[in-house]
């Protein structure tokens, strides 16, 4: 059977102009800067007034089991979820992270949903949008810049040359710029140093965005951001160098929060970008705090799996924004939980019952860390292919229900709201009343308590989440970790960066493996973003293209029509 592509079905999509599609969520002409007839930026100003000035509405979290290297549809669960609460009468849209160019061109694809569940203009959210990446990526170039400016001309903050704690970034996978050497060919050149380049969405420059409140919150933030110490030890921050002011002015329109539409009509406020496995994975919180003070419904995700995506979300952002999800929307599919039983990626589209039975302790830890350890009610959506089987969905139904979680059959990728509306009704319910173990956002918790060491809170998450037996922290971490605690970093939140396809730091582990320990090789602190980043095993906070990278099958019509995106 041939179904249509995401882009096929996108492009036909006759959109609403997105002054009507504003108006849903009382956002009127006015505060919108618009960017043709389908795009806008809300008006500071105008979010600002809102967010301090309006009742919240409901929060809901949609994340995800460890997935495939495919995805498995969180973003088209977040998207249809709306729609579907849009259809049964609620005032609903959703908050959604900026898709980078490196996944779009590499293997996963675009953040912009799927099937008849997708944001549009899809091509456009998924390649340069209104240029949001290319602010952070420039501010971040332009402090880089600055660095090495002072160095060369008298390095007056006696700046350690080999203690430079700031890359360059750029907005693409691209393995070559991890590690250079530059400032080559003579004096008139600058000094050579060993440097390299971060993805833009691992650039604190796109954390503090997102953790942001305001222009002038930003400001201070990146102002606080530490690139590197001095020959006697003491850190270097960028309000040392005076480039806060400059770095905020690339910035100050990108702050502002955009607004587009689902296939359906249905308002979605993207913004910001980091990824989960290598930062913090989630939209801006203006973003969120927009549609939750606009909307009786707000729907967000974060990236990857709940072990990275959602602790980040409920451990970083809920603390420093204030926020207490209603519920959470645990995606799961047959395809991931059979890849996590063993079958290979060529061969998910075949039934296997021993084999998705094998990979659903995976499924059943996610509910577990959601339920027991942050306290939060959960519903389970097993989002539908085509090739699943009755037999292989009524297997994950009963593991679902021997867990005592509600799961939901969602169907949004091939009908759209349509397939969306149990989904809708059981969130509302768990919102409104919470589950029958008396679950609600009053019982939520932290996975940990700001009073630990560093080495206690990466232990807490390795130890709660992801439930391995301790932490190996590796002689560079030691070091670093020194560091850290002589300059006052204990009392920040961490942001472990480690693979998203296990719970582990090992890509291989799949399900939920037991009778590990998580090895963390380097520690360094986001100041500005006001968290301590862990590299654990083999993470690179910069990715590479593989043989066949989706870049190949991308392509424009002489009548400048993008086909090929998905």
């Amino acid at each position: 059977m041939y179904y249509k592509t995401d882009i096929e079905i996108a492009q036909e999509c006759e959109m609403k102009d997105i002054a009507s599609v504003a108006e849903k969520i009382g956002i009127g002409e006015e505060s919108l800067k618009r960017y043709g007839n389908y795009i806008a930026k809300i008006n500071l100003d105008y979010v600002n007034n809102k967010i301090d000035n309006s009742e919240q509405g409901k929060l809901v979290l949609v994340t995800a089991i460890n997935p495939t290297p495919a995805g498995e549809g969180k973003t088209t669960t977040t998207v249809g979820l709306t729609d579907a609460l849009s259809k049964i009468g609620k005032k609903a849209a959703c908050a959604l992270r900026e898709p980078s160019l490196g996944p779009v061109f590499g293997i996963k694809g675009g953040a912009a949903g799927g099937g008849y569940a997708q944001v549009v203009p899809m091509e456009d959210i998924n390649l340069h949008f209104t240029g949001d990446f290319h602010a952070i990526g420039a501010a971040n170039n332009l402090l880089a810049a600055m660095i090495d400016a002072h160095i060369q001309n008298g390095n007056e903050l006696d700046i350690d040359v080999k203690n430079i704690t700031w890359k360059r970034c750029v907005d693409m996978n691209d393995r070559q710029l991890r590690n250079i050497v530059c400032g080559l060919g003579g004096p008139v050149n600058g000094v050579p140093r060993e440097d390299g380049f971060d993805i833009t969405v691992a650039s604190e420059v796109m954390a503090v965005f997102c953790l942001a409140t305001s222009l002038a919150d930003l400001k201070e933030r990146l102002s606080n951001i530490i690139i590197g110490y001095s020959r006697a030890g003491k850190p270097i921050f960028v309000k040392d160098l005076q480039a806060q002011g400059a770095m905020a002015a690339l910035l100050k329109d990108a702050i502002a929060p955009n607004i587009v539409q689902t296939l359906e009509g249905t308002p979605a406020i993207i913004h910001g970008g980091p990824f989960a496995n290598i930062a913090h994975g989630c939209n801006s919180v203006i973003a969120t705090k927009t549609v939750l003070a606009s909307a009786d419904y707000c729907i967000t995700e974060a990236g990857f799996g709940a072990d990275l995506g959602a602790e980040k979300f409920l451990d970083i952002k809920c603390r420093y924004a204030g926020l207490k999800p209603d519920c959470v929307v645990l995606v799961a599919t047959v395809r991931a939980l059979k890849y996590h039983g063993g079958v290979g990626k060529a061969d998910l589209n075949t039934e296997n019952i021993e084999a998705l039975k094998a990979g659903l302790p995976n499924l059943t830890q996610h509910i577990s860390n959601i339920q027991d350890v942050y306290g939060l009610p959960c519903v389970v959506a097993i989002n539908a292919f085509p090739t699943d089987t009755k037999a292989e969905l009524e297997a994950v139904e009963a593991a679902c229900k021997e867990a005592g979680v509600n799961v939901v059959l969602s169907e949004v990728w091939a009908k759209g709201s349509e397939g969306g509306v149990a989904l809708a009704n059981k969130v509302v319910d768990l919102c409104e009343n919470g589950d029958a173990a008396g679950r609600s956002k009053d019982t939520f918790a932290f996975s940990y308590e700001n009073d630990l060491s560093i080495e206690e809170k990466i232990e807490a998450i390795a130890k709660k989440i992801y439930h391995a037996d301790g932490v190996i922290f590796e002689a560079k971490a030691k070091k670093s970790l020194k560091k850290l605690h002589e300059i006052g970093c204990d009392d920040m939140p961490v942001c472990i960066a480690k693979t998203q396809y296990s719970f582990s730091d090992d890509a291989t582990l799949l399900g939920a493996p037991r009778g590990f320990s998580v090895s963390v090789r380097d520690v360094k602190v986001s100041n500005g973003a006001g968290f301590v980043v862990a590299l654990a095993g083999n993470i690179m906070t910069m990715p590479g293209l593989g043989k066949n990278p989706a870049a190949k099958s991308i392509d424009v019509t002489d009548a400048g029509q993008i086909t090929g995106l998905f």
